[in-house]
């Protein structure tokens, strides 16, 4: 039998996640990971509440619960990365990295590499396809997170497993309440791991303060007032400018000069783009076997059909069937076959 490893947050799914493996006549060991900001701060964090409800369910099914304590990975690893890539004027997914460099990488690391298989609450599936490892979608279009997924390496995907990716979220809740587990009735975790209630903008006013400069109408070159640092507003972003004779969505930055544009309508031809290109792919399994693909660029149920161009030096022409909204450098497209199914991986969006 498998030596499985556990990560249990706390949350409804990896406790859900617990009574599958425990249901298999498996019984893992269950770790709770510790991560948290670069500097002992007061933090709005649910922490505290996690570990009780992870020692709690832990405790019903016999299992021992150890602490990792990756707190100074994390801001070593993800939120250095973050800020760089905020301070840059691209948009990060923390989430992406912390899957890569600390769930399935520092833990690993961590527990001396002693175990055949990495256990988490994630709604995914792997399936073993023509004698390969392969990371495909949850049946749950809304909860699916292969997105969140698609940059871990090969070795910490043949590690992976999601003992509750073929379920229904709903399906999830059903079987904590009939368990009488502890988090049955916790609401999902929102934003980065550690955050709790505190906002993203928040988090980056800590490390990054403000910084005025101008927001210009693309479309007449008029200014139209000021923000207090670019790294506060996303390429697509509508709420948050302020404005009157809107509504003005951001649709271009020059971090160089702090400098946001906006185009103002419901729907301006400037917020969407159907040809852009991605950089730096990184296989999960094996390279592109077609190159008619469905992707995705931010975590929505929605998978957006396109052609794949290789233009050479690792960088990749995509051309989407259809208009698409807020395409920002530095977020992560995620590449999947035309069925959505296979995931083949992720790679950056550039210029």
């Amino acid at each position: 039998m498998p030596n499985i490893a556990l990560l249990l947050s706390g949350g409804v799914d990896s406790s859900v996640a617990l009574h599958e493996l425990i249901s298999q006549g498996k019984k893992p060991d269950c770790f709770y990971i510790k991560i948290g900001p670069e500097e002992d701060q007061e933090w709005d964090c649910t922490s505290e509440e996690d570990l009780e409800m992870a020692t709690a369910v832990a405790r019903k099914y016999g299992c021992t619960l150890n602490i990792i304590d990756c707190h100074k990975e994390y801001w070593q690893q993800v939120t250095r990365y973050t800020m760089e890539k905020v301070k840059a004027g691209l948009t990060p997914n923390p989430d992406v990295m912390c899957n890569r460099l600390i769930k399935f990488g520092a833990f690993d690391e961590k527990a001396g590499h002693g175990y055949d298989l990495i256990a988490t609450g994630h709604y995914a599936q792997t399936e073993i396809i023509d004698g390969q490892k392969w990371l495909t979608t949850s049946p749950d279009p809304v909860k699916d997170q292969t997105d969140f997924l698609a940059q871990i390496y090969d070795w910490q995907l043949r590690k992976a497993l999601f003992p509750i990716g073929h379920y229904m979220k709903e399906e999830v809740r059903a079987i904590a309440d009939r368990e009488h587990l502890a988090p049955a009735h916790r609401r999902d975790s929102q934003g980065i791991c550690f955050l709790g209630k505190i906002s993203y903008n928040e988090y980056i006013r800590r490390y990054l303060g403000e910084q005025t400069g101008d927001v210009i109408d693309i479309d007449t070159g008029r200014r139209l007032g000021q923000h207090r640092g670019h790294w506060f507003h996303t390429i697509g972003q509508r709420h948050g400018l302020g404005f009157g004779g809107g509504p003005w969505f951001v649709v271009k930055k020059d971090p160089a000069t702090n400098t946001i544009y906006a185009s103002r309508g419901y729907q301006p031809e400037a917020a969407y783009q159907t040809d852009f290109r991605m950089r730096d792919f990184h296989f999960l399994t094996a390279p592109f076997d077609t190159m008619q693909v469905s992707f995705k660029i931010r975590h929505t149920p929605d998978f957006h059909n396109a052609t794949l161009q290789p233009l050479g030096d690792d960088v990749w022409q995509i051309h989407s069937d259809a208009p698409i909204h807020g395409v920002a450098p530095g977020q992560f497209c995620v590449i999947y076959d035309a069925d959505h199914h296979r995931c083949f991986g992720s790679g950056e969006l550039c210029l």
